[in-house]
């Protein structure tokens, strides 16, 4: 009997129990890898959208002194080493130099927040970092600083391989994919009826890409500014007469980290350079 008012500490689970929880993840994971596998392009036919630019744009962004998108990773090193919040504290003061310690932070991302029980993707995790560590108010989604602080990480990547790990994150994969075959919108369209079905066709003179998030942070002409996979998300089902998702909301998340992990094993091009 547990005497009135005692609370009982929660009962932690055997370690016969933390084994087969372990090995149904597992199983589930290699299941939801065989499905996804099956659908997706092949890993011989993956295409960057780099590859279907012209001559003069694959030229800018290969160029870091004519890469406009530069200008968003100067303005993330300068924040870098700017002390800010009631900590005043920078990242460098945890972090040191980016160039080293964040060698291949950004190819691993969404990645999954113990503290939060989700996926997070890599401008969450900065916010994250400013409001714990500097004490200091999150940058607003899409913001300068957030989107700069973005790309100067995700440029210590360029040229590694995207690494996405999905565990802990099976289901969160699961609902990506969901949402990327999913029919929305007044247009009653998918991301894969573009994306999987009809890629390097063309669609009002543009060709259509495979949607392998290997360059964000990345400039886009038609912006005229660096912006976030998100962004362009919310462009995309605007464009199918579909509500939008929040910044930062769990669906966006979902489908960010659907199609990093179908990207696996492409280079980082970060900030890459699109129409």
């Amino acid at each position: 009997m547990i005497p009135e008012g005692e609370v009982r500490p929660p009962r932690r689970a055997s370690a016969s129990a933390q084994f087969w929880r372990a090995a149904a993840a597992a199983l589930l994971a290699s299941l939801l890898s065989a499905a996804a596998v099956a659908a997706e392009i092949p890993a011989a036919e993956r295409r960057s959208d780099y590859e279907t630019m012209s001559r003069e744009t694959r030229a800018m962004q290969d160029d870091d002194t004519a890469n406009p998108g530069m200008l968003w990773v100067l303005d993330g090193e300068a924040l870098w080493g700017r002390k800010a919040g009631e900590a005043n504290r920078a990242c460098a003061d945890c972090h040191g130099d980016a160039r080293e310690s964040m060698k291949g932070v950004a190819a691993r991302y969404p990645a999954f927040s113990p503290a939060r029980g989700r996926p997070i993707d890599l401008e969450q995790r900065i916010n994250m970092c400013r409001t714990e560590r500097q004490k200091a108010p999150a940058f607003a989604p899409e913001s300068k600083e957030l989107i700069a602080l973005a790309a100067y990480v995700g440029r210590q990547s360029r040229g590694m391989p995207i690494s996405v790990s999905i565990d802990r994150m099976v289901e969160f994969v699961e609902a990506g994919r969901n949402l990327f075959h999913r029919r929305q919108g007044q247009l009653n369209l998918s991301c894969s009826q573009c994306h999987d079905d009809n890629w390097g066709k063309l669609l009002a003179g543009n060709v259509v890409p495979q949607a392998h998030p290997t360059g964000y942070p990345l400039y886009r002409l038609e912006w005229q500014a660096v912006g976030s996979l998100q962004r362009r998300l919310r462009n995309c089902m605007i464009g199918m007469r579909a509500e939008p998702y929040d910044y930062g909301a769990p669906e966006q998340v979902a489908l960010e980290l659907y199609l990093t992990w179908r990207a696996r094993g492409m280079p980082v091009e970060t900030p890459a350079v699109r129409p």
